[in-house]
């Protein structure tokens, strides 16, 4: 697994041992950058200004191919040592340790954030809904700016449940709205599968208010 481009192009990425990570796709990231440089909905200018969050980083590979291509600081959120210890090697190999910083903690439960972020990464293990769970608390502790771009990467197709209702598709959300409260889920951006994952980019809109549904 290597950078694709930019200023770490071709670097190779070291990756921890064992099956508790689950690197972005090389094609996914190829395509989804390609989209981020380019579409009306962000741009090179908006990626080179980004301050990104790379939840559930594992490698690291998302925030550094962000990093690699101009933006502005990265924060690194990853839950394992042997994670950590590999983001730490390819920050190092990628000579970009000064503008990026790690946090080995749960991205369920983080801590209080510094400063918010433009750019949210979310890759977690499929099947889990931590993509709902990471998101909200991250904004709860401050790491969402208002207007931030989101882009998650989830399972393609729900895991069917032997004597359970099949797990409902995932569909994008405000993030400081709480699940009893309704309102419209923010448009998509866009959105790509790539043989068992799927790419969903929106806008977090703080703006929102939803209202509790009628009883």
């Amino acid at each position: 697994m290597r950078i694709i481009a930019g200023t770490a192009r071709n670097r190779r990425l070291q990756a921890p041992a064992g099956l508790t990570t689950r690197p972005t796709a090389q094609r996914a990231r190829q395509t989804l950058f390609d989209m981020l440089m380019h579409a009306p909905w962000f741009g090179r200018e908006a990626l080179e200004n980004a301050v990104v969050l790379d939840a559930f980083a594992g490698t690291g590979a998302l925030g550094l191919e962000a990093l690699s291509r101009g933006a502005r600081f990265a924060t690194f959120m990853e839950g394992s040592r042997p994670g950590i210890a590999a983001l730490q090697a390819n920050l190092r190999s990628c000579g970009m340790t000064d503008r990026a910083r790690l946090r080995h903690c749960d991205v369920t439960r983080p801590p209080k954030a510094p400063h918010p972020h433009t750019l949210i990464f979310l890759d977690p293990p499929y099947h889990k809904g931590l993509v709902q769970k990471g998101l909200r608390a991250l904004w709860r502790l401050g790491w969402i700016a208002d207007g931030a771009l989101i882009v998650a990467e989830t399972e393609s197709a729900p895991l069917p449940a032997e004597g359970k209702e099949p797990e409902d598709p995932f569909q994008p959300f405000h993030a400081h709205l709480l699940p009893s409260l309704s309102a419209p889920p923010p448009p998509l951006l866009t959105q790509r599968s790539f043989g068992a994952a799927t790419l969903h980019v929106w806008r977090q809109d703080d703006s929102v208010r939803g209202s509790r549904p009628s009883p």
